[in-house]
């Protein structure tokens, strides 16, 4: 994708200097925008994807009436010295202007640098910005020219279009240098600086939007890098909101637009919002394109992503096999590929193992020695093996796909950590705890220098978290529960589903460390998170306010642990026979506990907590946002 702020620079196309007000034309959206592929479905969906041809063009200044001498009925012998210099001012802009490469243009502007003054060199200096920022060979001199730009064109205090631009360039240059604060401000004060010029009168509307479009996915690229996913999806919106305004409504550039919002909604694992936008997607090209074009073929295979989050797996197949006929047809192998290996992952998932298998054996043929591609079909087909509890088998293939995967480490490191991540769950899976834990040590050993990957290093401390905790290492497993929903909360949001999981385990921690009390503090948190997020009667909503019930009754708070206890009995109720044993169970334990209120029960009210294991997380689509939590079996069904 291209970058926002290389995407306006032929907004400054013949851009005169002396003038201070830019006359937009309307047409600035490009007809041609590149086409957008997924990248493959064994890899992390990248959200946040950079704006499609987002053109805007200034129309040329007024000619300056010295250069039209030469239609006066009588040319005089000699120029007078102003006139002199108004033409050769002239021709050092046009030089600045036809200049081919960075290098021609930086010459043209040092030559300017002798016969402007530092408040007309303003506009150069953003178009030289912006031409370095888009080669992005050189971003320290790109934001050199960016920040001289700013300082010129700010000198008269006023708001304007211009002064937008180059803050957006500002942030732009700091977002390719991940000073993502910096980048962060800037954008910030071009959001609000063009707020004002919306509400007053002197700037079209037509004039503003297409920066305001490439400020908004810059803030959405931006805050998806610190790992700001849901603040992301709102920019990420708004920009396709602009899109949808200015482009025809069946225009190729808003399907793609709507795909890659879909894409954006997978990644916070919101699979009902991302379904709405890839629908939409789809029937735009379908339309415009047919159902043979390559558009329609990555429509399909993201939906079969959806799905599989979802996990409707049986849809998600369908839209792969469409899908794959499609890329048949125009001979795309590579992305080929990557749609058989999902297909035969959802096979696994539809519990379909020899057909799995067989499919996985005609795609290793086709795979290099020691490529990431082998390396994830040896994933998947230790994953078949696993569930046919063909356990030798499967840890061979899982050995290959290691061994694989270590010399890519380095060129690869977030594609390894994801792969490290799902085979530690078959390893889990086989009772390989060690193994799994040493696995998704690496994996974070690996995420922690990516900045932009802080929800999967916050997953896979969660992850550890729940391992340790299962292994009676309490201690060693609070410290990354507690890393887990910091990261998480500052990703997905406070009321997320998967964040009151990790609360709901760190209270199972502190109860096990009997440390009652802040065992209560968690359990609370974490069933205000699952009553918002999954609704009261979810079952693990339940189980958090069973849990909470337990530890107010391991603090001798009986009238809180029976009042939690009620609206236990309350939700199981309300399942009718399929929660029978639950509600007998849960009736049990009231009854336990208004003895021990009254101190006459003989028996122990169980204080045991109820940790939600995280490979039982699979079926969370009840939750409003999403169809799979944070950690667990949806980095393989995803990717």
């Amino acid at each position: 994708m291209k970058k926002a702020s290389m995407l306006l620079f032929s907004s400054l196309n013949r851009r005169r200097i002396t003038k201070a007000a830019p006359i937009l034309s309307r047409n600035y959206i490009s007809d041609n925008p590149p086409s957008s592929s997924l990248h493959s479905t064994n890899r992390r969906l990248q959200s946040c994807a950079k704006t499609h041809g987002l053109i805007f063009q200034v129309h040329q200044f007024q000619t300056n009436p010295s250069r039209n001498l030469d239609t006066l009925a009588e040319k005089p012998s000699q120029l007078s010295s102003r006139q002199r210099n108004l033409r050769e001012k002239s021709n050092l802009e046009e030089a600045l202007e036809s200049a081919k490469t960075s290098g021609e243009m930086l010459r043209a502007f040092k030559d300017m640098e002798a016969c402007f003054d530092e408040r007309e060199l303003g506009i150069a200096s953003l178009k030289v910005g912006l031409r370095l920022d888009r080669e992005g060979e050189d971003p320290e001199k790109a934001l050199s020219f960016a920040d001289r730009a700013l300082k010129a064109l700010e000198q008269d205090g006023k708001p304007s279009l211009l002064v937008a631009m180059c803050l957006q360039l500002m942030g732009s240059i700091n977002y390719s240098l991940k000073r993502f604060g910096a980048s962060l401000d800037y954008l910030h004060k071009a959001d609000r600086l063009l707020g004002g010029l919306e509400e007053g009168d002197h700037v079209s509307v037509d004039d503003i939007r297409p920066v305001l479009h490439a400020v908004q996915l810059e803030l959405g690229n931006v805050k998806t890098a610190m790992g700001r996913r849901e603040e992301a999806l709102f920019h990420l919106k708004k920009a396709v909101e602009i899109k949808e305004v200015t482009l025809e409504k069946d225009s190729k550039e808003l399907g793609v637009a709507y795909r890659d919002l879909a894409e954006a909604y997978v990644s916070v694992l919101n699979f009902k919002e991302a379904l709405l936008f890839g629908f939409k997607a789809l029937e735009i090209h379908m339309k415009e394109l047919g159902h043979n074009s390559v558009e329609v073929a990555h429509d399909r295979r993201m939906l079969g992503v959806i799905y599989t989050g979802m996990e409707e797996h049986e849809k998600a197949l369908e839209q792969n096999e469409l899908s794959q006929k499609v890329l048949k047809n125009w001979g795309l192998s590579s992305e080929l590929l990557h749609a058989e290996i999902d297909a035969a992952n959802m096979q696994i998932a539809l519990g379909r193992y020899c057909e799995a298998i067989d499919t996985l054996k005609g795609i290793v043929l086709q795979t290099e020695k020691d490529s990431e591609n082998r390396a994830q079909v040896f994933i998947s087909m230790g994953k078949a093996l696993c569930h046919q509890e063909k356990f030798t088998d499967s840890k061979r293939c899982l050995e290959i796909a290691c061994g694989i995967l270590d010399k890519k480490e380095t060129a690869s490191p977030i594609e390894v950590a994801e792969a490290y991540s799902e085979i530690s769950m078959l390893y889990e899976t086989m009772s390989e705890v060690e193994t799994a834990i040493s696995l998704l040590k690496r994996a974070s050993a690996l995420l922690e220098k990516q900045p932009q990957e802080q929800h999967s290093e916050g997953s896979v401390s969660a992850r550890i978290g729940w391992l340790l905790l299962l292994r009676g290492e309490v201690t060693q497993a609070i410290p990354y529960l507690e890393s887990a929903a910091e990261r998480l909360k500052e990703c997905f949001g406070s009321k997320h589903f998967g964040v009151g999981y990790i609360y709901n385990n760190l209270g199972a921690a502190y109860l096990e460390l009997d440390m009652p009390k802040s065992a209560a503090q968690m359990f609370a948190v974490a069933k205000d998170i699952m009553d918002v997020s999954l609704g009261p009667h979810h079952a693990d909503s339940i189980e958090a306010c069973q849990n909470l019930s337990k530890a107010y009754s391991a603090m001798g708070s009986y009238s809180l642990a029976i009042e939690f206890q009620e609206q236990v009995i309350d939700a199981w109720e309300g399942h009718g026979a399929s929660a029978e044993d639950e509600l007998r169970e849960a009736r049990f334990i009231l009854e336990e506990l208004k003895m021990e209120a009254h101190g006459t029960s003989g028996n122990q009210v169980p204080t045991k907590p109820l940790p939600l294991p995280q490979n039982s997380l699979t079926s969370r689509n009840s939750a409003p946002g999403g169809g799979v939590p944070l950690n667990q079996n949806s980095a393989s069904s995803i990717r």
